[in-house]
């Protein structure tokens, strides 16, 4: 499964300051891993991992010597909360409707502040090192919130989720890397034909290490009906692409169960009847006053 993770500029650092109305975010895997800002926080003993957002977003806030605002995606509650922290370290939650007001002008002015591109990176880095686990989670970090602002189907948010597959086939969850996969691939095919091959061909090859016969099954069905769409759109043009479709064919006729192929002619599942990847369950906006993430002033952040 092929996907490149040589770093193509070691100086591309995000910039350490960003102006008080671009809005910082974070994010906490189902572990508990806590990101913020693309950086991967070091949690040490029983620090919990919302007392280690609020202390970073208010070192951001007292170097500014504002209010910043801050989105937090938390896997482990399932849940989105937008946040104001202040200089002194005190916070609160906000409502959807009291947010900055969304467009592409913040949103570029937030992505210049803190670059994909920088945080992708220190994931790169993480990797060559095989610090895995922590490679993974920005990837996963990065996905969730360029997701949450740009839309799945934007070009850097599939790049983020094809990097994410292809950390998740690093680590033998081969399950979850053709979850990813599948995804990216499934929205090549919608969007933009004439770049889907390569998304195919990484799904294949996560499918290939599937051991379960209902995965292989399911997912073999799917990917020989993407590669028989590419086939017939004249569009499978390269000869590994080709080997790759020919073994998917072949390892589910000569499996527990024969799968026939699918017209070559058939379109594309609509949206509506496209399974929804487990990593886009949907979130629940957190509640005004949400005590987790209320501090008070007299509480002292921590340097």
């Amino acid at each position: 499964m092929s996907h490149s993770l040589t770093p193509r500029d070691t100086g591309n650092l995000p910039a350490l300051a960003a102006r008080p109305l671009i809005r910082l975010d974070a994010y906490v895997a189902e572990d508990g891993s806590t990101v913020v800002n693309g950086h991967l926080l070091e949690m040490g003993g029983t620090r919990k991992p919302n007392e280690a957002i609020l202390d970073a977003i208010a070192m951001f806030a007292r170097t500014l010597g504002a209010p910043v605002a801050a989105t937090v995606i938390d896997r482990s509650v399932m849940q989105v909360a937008r946040l104001r922290v202040h200089p002194d370290g005190s916070s609160r939650t906000i409502a959807d409707e009291d947010d900055l007001p969304p467009g592409l002008e913040r949103t570029a002015a937030e992505e210049e502040a803190f670059p994909p591109l920088a945080r992708v990176e220190r994931i790169i880095q993480h990797a060559q090192r095989e610090e895995l686990h922590a490679a993974f989670v920005l990837a996963s970090a990065l996905r969730e919130h360029l997701t949450l602002r740009r839309g799945p189907e934007d070009d850097l948010s599939l790049e983020a989720r094809a990097i994410e597959a292809y950390l998740a086939y690093l680590r033998a969850d081969y399950t979850l890397s053709i979850t990813l996969a599948l995804t990216v691939a499934r929205i090549r095919c919608r969007t933009d034909l004439h770049r889907a091959a390569p998304d195919v061909a990484r799904a294949t090859a996560a499918w290939q290490r599937l051991m379960d016969e209902g995965q292989v099954v399911t997912r073999g069905q799917e990917l020989l009906h993407m590669w028989g769409r590419l086939s017939a759109e004249g569009v499978l043009l390269e000869p590994a692409h080709q080997a790759m479709a020919h073994t998917v064919r072949t390892r589910l006729e000569h499996g527990a169960r024969a799968v026939p192929a699918p017209p070559s002619s058939a379109p594309a599942l609509p949206p509506a009847q496209e399974p929804v990847a487990p990593e886009d369950k949907p979130l629940k906006p957190t509640r005004r006053g949400l005590r987790r993430f209320t501090r008070k002033a007299s509480r002292t952040p921590a340097p």
